[in-house]
């Protein structure tokens, strides 16, 4: 009864046999990658309209996200041991585990988008966004669905999509960065404030960059082909003094 309810389970009943056993691992995966995607878009609507109260939202979401890791990442290795798995099968194991890992992390970036929410509520001078940090987010939103979709769908046509998108949000965060570091020199008394919207950009940055990783694992799982080192786009690199999450 509960399959005639659930979306998730009719899109995976319609796979070919050899992940029928798979079914219930998918809609996990896929479970965790939707409570996800509400973080990140509540974080991200939390960010543009300065809304605390939206921002406080986010971590309600995050034990379910931690609990649905673990509950994964068990059921990948149950099915795995022991058992001589077509070559599909196994792409479809590793993906899941590795996907699972970038949701989490994606999870815990959008609980830090919303700490710098709160700050900069908290903040006696009032700061406006960047239009570049504003113009950054749409970009961010579009790769978190497609990934997911990609995911949930089969489609590497959206997994390719996801990739040709982060040269996009590389950009933005490298023009947010040099516009931000500008206005710090200028106003030094709204330092503070300002390094919370970089802080943001960086995390939003890697959301995307997470994102990414899901469409190549999207793209292994279904075509047994890495494409992590031969992107469909050209690299970039974060400014030397910025290359790694601050919290």
């Amino acid at each position: 009864m509960a399959a005639a309810t659930n979306p998730q389970v009719r899109i995976f009943k319609t796979l070919k046999p050899d992940f029928e056993n798979h079914t219930t691992l998918i809609n996990f995966l896929l479970t965790m990658s939707q409570t996800v995607q509400t973080q990140v878009e509540k974080a991200i609507e939390a960010l543009l309209t300065r809304n605390e109260g939206l921002a406080g939202a986010v971590a309600i979401y995050e034990p379910r996200v931690n609990a649905l890791e673990v509950v994964i990442d068990e059921h990948a290795v149950k099915t795995i041991v022991g058992r001589s798995l077509p070559a599909e099968d196994v792409r479809l194991i590793v993906a899941t585990i590795k996907i699972n890992n970038d949701l989490e992390r994606m999870g815990d970036l959008a609980v830090n988008i919303a700490q710098r929410v709160i700050s900069l509520s908290r903040q006696e001078n009032r700061i406006e966004l960047p239009q570049e940090l504003v113009d950054m987010a749409s970009p961010v939103r579009q790769m978190v669905m497609k990934s997911h979709n990609a995911m949930a769908n089969r489609d590497i046509s959206l997994a390719e999509e996801v990739l040709r998108s982060d040269d996009e949000v590389d950009e933005y965060r490298n023009r947010i960065y040099e516009k931000i570091m500008q206005a710090m020199a200028n106003q030094p008394r709204m330092a503070q404030a300002n390094f919370q919207l970089l802080l943001a950009s960086r995390y939003l940055e890697r959301i995307a960059d997470h994102s990414t990783n899901i469409a190549e694992d999207v793209i292994f799982w279904i075509r047994g082909v890495d494409v992590r080192h031969n992107r469909l786009r050209t690299p970039h690199h974060a400014p030397d003094d910025f290359q790694e999450d601050s919290e």
